[in-house]
């Protein structure tokens, strides 16, 4: 497979805030790559970075195999992209708004290919309704349907669920399934919801205050066989320097002021236990913790005020 993005050292200042920084990462042809982070974490400054809405404060962006800047209009008329909610014309019709954006694009499809348009996005049967009269996930969706008309290779949408009702996100989330499986589309995905990017992507980015904290497979990076440990030891503060020596250095994801939290496979659990104990730890407590959601949480800090073992 041969990227379509490809982002290295990619960085965002505001005077004193960093609202991306130093972030690298690869979304190959055919991905559905989710790119997942707590509100604020730098998700939409990157897609706008993408976009050329935001110039980088540092670092390099290749899509398709080109710089970005350089080939600007080339590499956007394969892109299509949905940031926040659509900008729609409420009093047209879906099919109205569908042909105007089309016409500004400079392509003139034919009244059959817009209908087909339509109906991959599920608006069949609201083809001549005004926008007025639609729910938010029938104009997010028809956003999609604008984002596609002129056949890009990419698709970015961002946070594409925000706002709608159980129904619209199961809607969204079987569009994005379908633009991969059936229209061969490549597509970027953010959310801050870490169920939605589990059931749609294959290959994911966490991000968190701007930093890249985790980048993989989806199911290599939530793996159930790897644990999360919580250790409670009442002398923490005594044996942490020897912890920060040792080869579990790298798997803690947490620390309080009298646990450590790790994540790890379970068959180095006795290997944990036996080094701590080797080394004086007082170990009050050890905690296994399976939850996709408690693994999120863990990495990021947005909120290390919530104990994942038991939220």
């Amino acid at each position: 497979m041969s990227a379509i993005i490809q982002v290295t050292h990619l960085s965002k200042s505001y005077k004193d805030l960093k609202a991306v920084d130093d972030i690298s990462f690869t979304v190959e042809q055919g991905d559905v790559y989710g790119f997942l982070g707590q509100n604020g974490a730098g998700k939409s400054t990157t897609i706008r970075m993408l976009l050329t809405l935001i110039q980088p404060s540092a670092g390099k962006i290749e899509l398709f195999g080109m710089d970005l800047y350089k080939h600007r209009k080339d590499i956007l008329r394969q892109v299509g992209a949905v940031i926040e909610r659509p900008d729609l014309y409420k009093y047209l019709t879906a099919y109205e708004n569908l042909s105007l954006f089309a016409r500004m694009s400079g392509i003139r499809p034919t009244r059959q290919q817009l209908l087909d348009q339509l109906e991959l996005v599920g608006l069949k049967d609201r083809v001549n309704s005004p926008v007025k009269t639609f729910s938010q996930g029938m104009k997010q969706r028809l956003g999609i349907a604008v984002a596609l008309v002129h056949d890009p290779q990419l698709i970015m949408l961002d946070e594409p669920t925000n706002g709608l009702d159980p129904q619209g996100i199961a809607d969204i989330r079987q569009l994005i399934i379908n633009l991969s499986h059936q229209r061969k589309k490549t597509v970027l995905v953010s959310s801050h919801l870490l169920h939605e990017i589990e059931m749609t992507a294959n290959r994911m980015i966490i991000i968190d205050k701007g930093k890249k904290v985790a980048e993989g497979g989806v199911h290599e990076l939530f793996d159930p066989s790897r644990m999360l440990i919580r250790v409670g030891i009442d002398n923490l503060a005594t044996v942490l320097p020897a912890i920060r020596k040792s080869r579990w250095q790298a798997l803690i994801r947490e620390q309080t002021a009298d646990s450590i939290l790790l994540q790890m496979d379970q068959q180095q659990v006795p290997a944990l236990t036996t080094e701590l104990v080797q080394i004086g730890a007082a170990i009050n407590a050890l905690q296994p913790q399976h939850s996709l959601e408690a693994y999120f949480l863990a990495l990021t800090t947005a909120n290390r005020h919530v104990d994942p073992l038991t939220n």
